[in-house]
């Protein structure tokens, strides 16, 4: 367990400061700060596989998956005011949605992580990150913003109805529900940053696994 703590810690250091960090809207509300601290999960996760297998990083996962329950927890207890509702700052649907797609998208990175490993470094780290991320994109909005998902709401309070009003597609397109123009904006970040995170990810990998002189 103490080799990889670093990794639990870093886990949690993200979920947590993606949950509050996801309250703060950026670029007309199309994006939150969040969206640019939650790819980094997969850093993680891809950094433990790399370098202490897939069951150390699926501990790491599931370490990250108690926190981020705790944070949905703690942030339903929490009331808000607006529209003549008292509701949760986080609604149920949404946690569900988070962590449902935070445990299927994570274990779908390792899964795919293994079977790229043996080909060139930055094949298994950006092939795995590029599907889980889309993975997790598809299932965290779909469940938390979609109609068809507005049963798993505990009341009306608790609804977001709001995310699927019809507005232009990344406000300049064709009329679609607001909830896609934010999952192709948070996937678009999400892709991005797979691509960036490379650069932290060969120098830690190789730090950690350079033979001691």
């Amino acid at each position: 367990m103490t080799r990889i703590l670093p990794g639990v810690i870093a886990m949690a250091i993200i979920v947590v400061a993606s949950n509050i960090l996801v309250q703060f809207l950026i670029l007309d509300g199309l994006l939150t700060w969040g969206a640019f601290t939650y790819p980094l999960a997969f850093l993680v996760t891809d950094i433990m596989n790399r370098v202490y297998g897939s069951a150390a990083a699926r501990r790491v996962v599931f370490a990250g998956l108690v926190v981020g329950i705790i944070c949905s927890l703690i942030g339903s207890q929490i009331m808000l005011q607006g529209d003549g509702y008292t509701y949760p700052a986080v609604a149920l649907r949404i946690a569900i949605a988070s962590a449902t797609a935070f445990l299927i998208a994570q274990l779908l990175d390792i899964a795919v992580f293994n079977r790229l490993r043996e080909g060139s470094w930055w094949k298994a780290p950006l092939g795995s990150t590029l599907v889980s991320s889309t993975v997790d994109t598809a299932i965290f909005f779909s469940i938390a913003f979609a109609a068809i998902f507005n049963g798993l709401s505990a009341s009306a309070a608790d609804e977001v109805i709001w995310a699927q009003d019809a507005v232009p597609f990344l406000n300049s397109g064709p009329m679609v529900p607001l909830w896609m123009s934010l999952a192709v904006a948070d996937w678009a970040v999400k892709l991005s940053i797979a691509l960036i995170a490379l650069v932290p990810f060969r120098i830690i990998v190789g730090r950690i696994l350079r033979p001691a002189a």
